[in-house]
């Protein structure tokens, strides 16, 4: 019902305007597959027809990335109504309307990537560089040349406009985050805890880097954030503020979706289960202390790359029959969010039992949990699931938010101490 109550008023909404769009040339259009991938039926509401992959690009641009600055000199470097900067924020989307799942892929922002008529550069560069046809060759390149059929941008002000029109979100900020930069007047200033945020304190929330992770620090907040964003926007209160937010979505997104196509993915998004959304990131690997490369990269891992684009955007050849999990391979860490050292060592003991000796105790989890979840970190969906049934207990999410190095991250909830009295 609320699918299809959104789904009519965004197109009542949408109808009478066109969604902003870059022109593009016949042949940058070209790098986009255009096959239609609605159903467009009369007096039926329009439905997704087959698979579509998305990529999204956020993006920032400060007056000192710009020859000449629509605005007024104002002493210190302030942010541009552009989409033609680096992109803060990369994505690819895919709608799976047959198994009715949502895949998001995640690109680090200085991954290393050769862009086609630039050289080696970080990926986030390609936008800047050529625009959406650009930054999308050298995603698709990246993905071992995977199909991108839409895309969608927008910068920093239209996120903090379209956060305040859903009416905020509610995330777990896991630390104080204090920065200042008096260059960019970027003042970021959470504290700890669960909060319900406005467009710019996302923002803040999401700019966030000065901690262990860094910019992977980041993505991890992001996917926090986007979780947060879709709980949101389920709820039926936001029926109301649609209009508000179909509004932003027109002054300031740029994509070449189409209405219906739009209407369609709105459909979709409200009809998918959270446990039907998988939140990915690219497999790699930090460059080290700088002295092979000139630079901080993210170093992307090929085969796993592979392996990934098989599982879950059906790129390239996948196994027919995928092999058994051993469960000694498994790398497997504990975040802790109980307080209670004792539940850590049963947790591992009863691991151990299980087969799983490659355990090992990450940083604790901030938050406190109600419940266990079994995160799959690289996206190994079976060996989490496998974790669960040996232990009896936990929600499985394929997400970025564990521990770096693990296969699988396990944060330990209060269930967990209810179980063992």
């Amino acid at each position: 019902m609320l699918s299809t109550t959104a789904g009519a008023l965004l197109a009542i909404t949408l109808s009478a305007t066109p969604l902003r769009q870059t022109q593009l040339t016949l042949e940058e259009q070209e790098v986009f597959r255009q096959k239609d991938a609605v159903s467009r039926e009369n007096l039926q509401p329009p439905e997704l027809t087959r698979p579509v992959n998305i990529l999204v690009l956020g993006t920032k641009v400060l007056t000192s990335d710009v020859e000449q600055s629509p605005q007024a000199d104002q002493g210190y470097y302030s942010l541009v109504n552009s989409l033609e900067g680096v992109s803060d924020t990369m994505l690819l989307l895919r709608l799976e309307p047959d198994t009715e799942e949502l895949t998001l892929l995640s690109i680090p922002r200085d991954t290393r990537v050769r862009v086609e008529g630039h050289g080696v550069m970080k990926i986030n560069a390609a936008n800047q560089e050529g625009g959406i046809t650009l930054a999308a060759k050298a995603v698709s390149n990246l993905l071992g040349g995977v199909t991108i059929d839409r895309y969608a941008r927008v910068n920093v002000q239209g996120v903090e406009k379209l956060i305040d029109a859903l009416g905020g979100v509610t995330v777990y900020v896991p630390k104080d985050m204090k920065y200042s930069d008096d260059s960019q007047h970027l003042y970021i200033d959470l504290e700890k805890g669960q909060q319900h945020l406005n467009g710019d304190k996302a923002i803040e929330f999401m700019r966030f880097r000065h901690d262990h992770y860094g910019d992977i620090g980041r993505v991890q907040r992001q996917q926090m954030l986007m979780r947060a964003a879709m709980k949101q926007a389920l709820k039926p209160s936001v029926l109301v503020r649609i209009p508000r937010i179909f509004s932003v979505v027109k002054s300031n997104l740029d994509t070449n979706l189409s209405v219906e196509e739009l209407v369609a993915l709105t459909r979709f998004a409200t009809k998918t289960e959270q446990s039907d959304v998988q939140m990915l990131m690219l497999p790699g690997q930090f460059s080290g202390n700088g002295q092979k490369y000139k630079g901080s990269y993210w170093l992307p891992n090929d085969r796993r790359i592979d392996q990934m684009m098989a599982k879950y955007f059906q790129q390239g050849e996948r196994s027919e029959q995928e092999k058994e999990i051993n469960p000694a391979t498994v790398r497997v860490a504990i975040q802790d969010s109980t307080g209670e050292p004792e539940a850590v060592q049963e947790l591992r003991q009863s691991l151990r039992e299980a087969g799983y000796g490659n355990v090992y105790v990450a940083r604790d989890h901030q938050k406190t949990l109600q419940e266990t979840r079994i995160v799959a970190q690289k996206g190994d969906n079976r060996s989490a699931k496998a974790i669960r049934e040996a232990l009896g207990m936990g929600e499985v999410r394929v997400e970025s938010t564990g521990a770096l190095r693990s296969d699988v991250t396990i944060q330990l909830g209060e269930d967990w101490l209810r179980r063992q009295d």
